[in-house]
């Protein structure tokens, strides 16, 4: 475990991060999975395997023609304790955001989960159109307004 400090130092990457994986297994939707296990989701197979600080985490292998094995919930809500890093899920209207008064659909686009702090967080990793839904699946309409997103009138 030292040794993976070291390497993880020398390479600038985080020490240690907190993550709610039991000991040899990665999270996907809140099920644990094995060191090995592969899954389906969205179009791309997914590998549990370890990252270079040795935390478990998805390796996204090669594109999948095949219906998801797994539930996709979608990026809707902190990936922490639900998910492991590496995974992938459409967005949802917990991703979207502002830019000046203009409302930025969350829906867009596909989130990885990655490695922030003592948690994961949901980083953008490519446009929707890289997800391949299941028959019926789609994504849902964003629940927020373009008024969330108008400045304070009183700043």
């Amino acid at each position: 475990m030292a040794a993976a400090v070291t390497v993880a130092c020398l390479l600038g990457l985080p020490a240690a991060i907190a993550s709610a994986d039991t000991a040899d297994s990665c999270l996907w939707a809140g099920t644990p999975y094995s060191q090995g296990a592969t899954l389906g989701a969205g179009g791309w197979t997914f590998t549990c395997g370890r990252s270079l600080t040795g935390d478990a985490r998805w390796d996204r292998g090669a594109s999948a023609h095949r219906t998801g094995t797994v539930a996709n919930p979608g990026a809707a809500g902190d990936p922490t304790g639900s998910f492991s890093a590496g995974a992938v899920q459409p967005g949802t209207s917990y991703n979207d955001y502002c830019v000046g008064e203009q409302l930025v659909s969350g829906r867009e686009a596909v989130y990885e989960a990655v490695p922030d702090g003592d948690g994961l967080r949901w980083r953008p990793a490519g446009p929707i159109t890289q997800w391949r839904f299941d028959q019926g699946d789609g994504t849902a309409p964003t629940a927020r307004s373009v008024t969330e997103c108008r400045a304070d009138p009183q700043n």
